[in-house]
């Protein structure tokens, strides 16, 4: 792809692997480009049913380079405005990507790091991770990941870690919600490829449109609305090709047509 991202694919899974180990895969402008450019082609391919996003070398991504941090002290506001625009939609792209995502974190993972895994799905971290949301040092704030972190850990955790930029390790990052699990650095693949697996045997459909579901309830406040659209979408569903084949395995005691 570029020398700052790589894009591999078995099958219906693609990894997309942040290629800056040297700078512990710190964003910049290309890599913001390159990664935003690689998800819209991998949203457009329904052929792909999995997406797992990792880090090269020791750490996942520890956020800013440093010599894009310098570059924002001399431009402008209005420039300012469109780098953080374009890492605004980075974000929203990998949040809203029609097929399931999987974080595979390890090492370092700060600021835009934490937004990445906050918009997957999915997010597994080795038990030495170390995570930080540090720009309140700098006299900053994560604006422009607070969606996404804020939806993962929540507003009331949100409002101590956005505030004392503390580092923290991954039990802590299960523990709010950053993390679904914590294992060993040498169990991390096994981790990350049983939830490939998972996701492969579930109804492409149904996996992929699992986060449409939860976005549109937790959005939602007419409980009326929410009953009339969530039996339309089952009824839906139940009558689909997929939905159908699902059902006849399930009472046939196969596997549905779908499953590896």
């Amino acid at each position: 792809m570029t020398d700052s991202l790589q894009h591999y694919r078995n099958g219906a899974v693609v990894r997309l692997r942040l290629d800056r180990p040297g700078l512990h895969n710190a964003f910049d402008a290309d890599l913001i480009a390159s990664l935003t450019a690689a998800l819209v082609a991998i949203g457009s391919d329904r052929t792909v049913r999995v997406v797992v996003l990792e880090g090269a070398g020791p750490s996942f991504s520890a956020g800013a380079d440093l010599n894009w941090m310098h570059s924002m002290i001399t431009a402008s506001e209005d420039k300012n405005r469109v780098d953080a625009l374009a890492l605004a939609g980075l974000m929203r792209t990998l949040d809203d990507l029609p097929h399931p995502t999987i974080a595979r974190v390890h090492g370092a993972a700060f600021g835009g790091g934490v937004g990445l895994i906050a918009c997957c799905d999915i997010a597994i971290g080795s038990s030495e991770a170390k995570f930080g949301l540090t720009e309140s040092r700098l006299g900053l704030l994560p604006a422009v990941i607070s969606p996404y972190v804020i939806a993962a850990i929540g507003a009331r955790q949100a409002r101590r870690w956005f505030a004392t930029a503390e580092t923290f390790d991954a039990a802590e990052a299960q523990r709010i919600g950053l993390l679904h699990a914590v294992v060993p650095a040498d169990a991390l693949d096994a981790a990350v490829k049983r939830q490939v697996d998972l996701l492969l045997n579930a109804g492409p459909f149904a996996a992929s449109h699992a986060k449409v579901l939860v976005r549109r309830i937790s959005s939602e406040d007419d409980r009326d609305k929410q009953d009339r659209d969530n039996a339309e979408l089952i009824a839906r569903l139940r009558v689909s090709s997929e939905g159908q084949e699902g059902l006849a395995a399930f009472l046939e005691k196969r596997k549905p047509g779908w499953a590896p």
